[in-house]
């Protein structure tokens, strides 16, 4: 019972200000009615300008990234990682974005093609489709005329050749130049570059002036000419192997002549060195340095470097650093550095551990494909992924990754269309039985059909809306 005053002052109230409290009366529902209720919510994308990837797993939202578009306002650096074991779509993800960038006129692509069958890279179907001849480095087919790229060209400036020649011989040593194998090497690059002005100078040459050092050399620094001779005899064996070595006629003799730095697409075709031998890395080397001083200008265009097998290069000391010069180097000029890597551990845990660390830190985008369970917990303690992005790693079908660009974590679906299909799939012939591509071939209609009516209804949706306001507005 309430107090006869408390009802008077409640009733008083009301009179003057209005009812203050209302009683709503219960609504029973449905689930599928109250939905509405409760809109569907998702993360923000990353933009609508760029490269179309695929959809959001969770959304179903497109997911567009582009680093140069993308680059200062949501990224501080225009460079990409990409993880994952074979078999999952890494080398789809990388050739479809190649062949979406190069729809934009201003973009250029470099590619380092590490892997490859019957004779030629992965990536020659692609380069055909373009109408673009490989650069194809062959030690056999350099002898007869082949392609050779000489780390002594003139385009490249002469503090560029001397870190080069030092990078070759480490890289190949396995360790660090001490003081005296520098100075003879210093030396002799010196009086080269200074007495041949006819012609290229060549690797052969630096080899003689070790063999045979001048007078003058060691003049300078009051030793005799025979201690000269002693510091640079390692030195100029292991140049001898560029010269007269299992290397020999990629890297000895003047720049091949045509090759075309202006092209959209320039494809290096690395197929035919061993991909577990010293030569890999050395030839990584060679490339990326003779790329930095005559394909990156400043001429307003966007490059894109992609290495395949990029461990090589992560995970040697000398050689990282030398990419890391050119990844600072080229962020000013419009570079995006790709690096394709299966597991991290492969880097991580090597002799370049502290060089890795600085590659991975300047690569603000990283897209990680299926990994076991152990190596997916050590990918996300490297990288700081979120943990449940961690836990579905392992799960990850091939096709969808997980994308952190620079902690905008998302679940993508990669979309691979009819045309490109032939192009980036180059070895499903060999992977896949009849009966499996008969399902898969059935499962990619199914999903077309799913699309089609999606897109119906979305046209059909938009249309309503478009009837809706112009009456609104009558």
């Amino acid at each position: 019972m309430r107090d006869p005053l408390t009802a008077l002052t409640d009733a008083f109230t009301s009179f003057l200000f209005g009812k203050v409290e209302t009683t709503r009366l219960p609504v029973r529902t449905s689930t599928g009615q109250a939905q509405a209720v409760y809109l569907p919510t998702a993360a923000p994308g990353l933009g609508d300008s760029g490269v179309i990837i695929g959809r959001e797993v969770y959304s179903g939202k497109g997911y567009i990234y582009d680093p140069f578009q993308l680059y200062g306002q949501q990224l501080p650096a225009p460079h990409w990682l990409v993880l994952g074991e074979s078999g999952n779509g890494k080398s789809a993800l990388e050739k479809t974005y190649v062949l979406r960038q190069l729809r934009f006129r201003d973009r250029q692509v470099v590619v380092l093609d590490a892997q490859g069958e019957d004779g030629v890279g992965e990536w020659n179907l692609i380069a055909e489709e373009l109408g673009i001849t490989p650069i194809r480095l062959d030690p056999m087919a350099a002898l007869d005329h082949g392609i050779r790229l000489n780390p002594l060209d003139p385009s490249i400036t002469t503090t560029g050749q001397l870190a080069l020649l030092r990078t070759i011989i480490e890289v190949a040593m396995g360790h660090g130049l001490d003081e005296r194998s520098g100075f003879a090497l210093k030396v002799a690059h010196a009086y080269v570059n200074e007495t041949i002005v006819q012609r290229q100078p060549v690797l052969s040459d630096i080899v003689d002036q070790l063999r045979h050092p001048e007078p003058e050399s060691a003049e300078a620094m009051n030793v005799a000419v025979d201690d000269v001779r002693a510091w640079g005899l390692d030195v100029a064996l292991v140049l001898d192997r560029l010269v007269d070595g299992d290397l020999r006629g990629m890297f000895d003799g003047p720049t091949t002549v045509g090759i075309d730095l202006d092209a959209p697409l320039i494809v290096f075709d690395l197929s035919h060195i061993d991909r577990n031998s010293i030569a890999m890395p050395i030839l990584m080397a060679i490339v990326g340095v003779w790329l930095e001083h005559t394909w990156i200008r400043p001429d307003r265009k966007k490059r894109i470097f992609l290495v395949e097998e990029a461990w090589h290069i992560i995970n040697s000391p000398f050689v990282a650093q030398l990419f890391q010069r050119l990844l600072k180097f080229g962020r000013r000029l419009g570079l995006s550095f790709v690096a394709v890597v299966h597991h991290l551990s492969d880097v991580v845990d090597g002799a370049a551990a502290k060089e890795a660390a600085a590659i991975l830190k300047m690569a603000s985008t990283r897209t990680i494909y299926a990994q076991k369970a152990d190596e997916a917990r050590a990918t996300g303690r490297v990288l700081g992924l979120p943990r449940w992005a961690v836990e579905i790693i392992p799960t990850l079908t091939p096709g969808i990754a997980v994308w952190d660009v620079n902690g905008n974590v998302q679940v993508v679906k990669h979309l691979v269309t009819e045309t490109e299909r032939p192009l980036v799939f180059t070895d499903r012939a060999m992977t896949e039985s009849s009966s499996n591509r008969a399902a898969d071939n059935a499962l990619r209609a199914a999903e077309r059909e799913a699309e089609e009516r999606a897109a119906a209804f979305m046209g059909q949706h938009l249309a309503d809306l478009d009837d809706s306001s112009e009456s609104t507005v009558a």
